[in-house]
């Protein structure tokens, strides 16, 4: 799962991550509502934890923004110190699936986010994400071409089901450190490129199988689909 979090507060923001990586969720941090939905341009997130008070826009505009410019379906739990009747209502109101108040209680929040991923993802763990030939299992981290198991390490494994989450959409190299290393690796290392090379040979990623992995200079890769297939996750 990629997990959106959003606060201008480095303290909670490294709460908040701390939680979510605890879980063994990759997470993305944000100090500014552009810089989140800017993002949204080039990746996808299954999850959004959202601050209200932020210093360029209020984090209720940024759930508008998700709900009807970008529409979003992912869940999204409010984070914030506003604890009035009112609030929770708007929040509600405007696309929030549930609403926690600061501070943060750690071992609530996680009980929350795994409700809520529960709740919206319930066919994950049965189904997993199928594409073309390949079908990936979150649950058991396995990878099956054409109903045959494909041995891949952990690391190899998050970066395949990252790609495959974000089928069709450039991702900077930034991003994808980000998601399956928790950091950003940097220009000079050849890890990133290492594990592309690998992930394209065990799983031979090319036009012939119906997925291909490109990769766009000083950009970063994209997964391309090249027959007609369907998705649950």
């Amino acid at each position: 799962m990629q997990v959106a979090v959003l606060d201008d507060d480095i303290h909670q923001l490294d709460l908040l991550s701390h939680a979510v990586q605890a879980l063994g969720y990759a997470c993305h941090r944000f100090s500014t509502g552009a810089g989140l939905l800017h993002a949204l341009q080039q990746a996808s997130f299954d999850l959004f934890l959202i601050d209200w008070e932020l210093p360029d826009m209020p984090g209720l505009d940024v759930l508008r923004t998700l709900r009807l410019g970008h529409r979003t379906q992912s869940p999204v739990i409010f984070v914030t110190q506003r604890d009035d009747e009112r609030d929770v209502v708007q929040a509600l109101s405007a696309g929030a699936d549930d609403y926690v108040v600061k501070p943060v209680r750690s071992a609530e929040l996680k009980a929350r986010v795994l409700a809520l991923l529960r709740r919206a993802y319930p066919s994950d763990a049965a189904t997993g994400l199928r594409h073309g030939d390949f079908l990936l299992q979150p649950s058991s981290h396995s990878v099956y071409y054409q109903g045959h198991p494909v041995v891949l390490k952990q690391r190899e494994f998050d970066l395949a089901l990252y790609l495959f989450r974000n089928v069709g959409k450039l991702v900077p190299r930034e991003l994808i450190e980000q998601a399956v290393w928790g950091r950003s690796i940097g220009p000079d290392s050849r890890t990133l490129a290492t594990h592309i090379s690998k992930l394209r040979l065990k799983l031979d990623l090319n036009q012939k199988n119906g997925v291909r992995l490109v990769s766009v200079y000083s950009h970063g890769y994209r997964l391309e689909t090249t027959q007609e297939d369907g998705e649950a996750s």
